[in-house]
């Protein structure tokens, strides 16, 4: 019989992948208010945190680490041609899109915390939003949606 899934659980939950994962949960919650979930933390026989959740809101996020020799997509794009090219475009090819309540207030924030800014803030059809990479290049997309 399968496992009854807990009822804050979140149908989809993303996994993101960091060389330091100790570090991106403290830059995560300086930068874009995300809160570590207490006693979730798995460490390996070496000590190293391999899985830790952050939340924002109703969402989460998996912070993983998967192995050893695991290269961020910062540290990725110093490496490989193809990863610079995809990465010169500001846009979120591959991310996560973040609904926030007050966008202007989370884009000084994240900008304070010392983001890379990939957009300033701008207005689209469905609402207003910036894009930014985390201290290990992941591209996350900020958006206020319309009322």
């Amino acid at each position: 019989m399968a496992q009854e899934q807990p009822k804050d659980m979140p149908t989809i939950v993303p996994m993101v992948a960091y060389e330091d994962p100790v570090t991106a949960i403290d830059w995560l919650n300086r930068a874009f208010g995300f809160q570590e979930r207490k006693g979730e933390r798995i460490k390996d026989r070496d000590g190293r945190t391999i899985h830790a959740e952050v939340r924002l809101g109703n969402g989460r996020v998996f912070v993983a680490t998967p192995t050893p020799d695991y290269q961020s997509p910062k540290h990725h794009r110093e490496t490989c041609a193809a990863a610079r090219k995809w990465s010169a475009v500001p846009w979120v090819v591959d991310g996560l899109l973040v609904h926030v309540d007050d966008v202007d207030r989370h884009f000084a924030r994240a900008k304070g915390a010392g983001a890379t800014m990939l957009s300033e803030l701008e207005n689209n059809p469905v609402g207003r939003l910036y894009r930014a990479e985390d201290i290990e290049g992941h591209r996350w997309m900020f958006l206020q949606p319309h009322p």
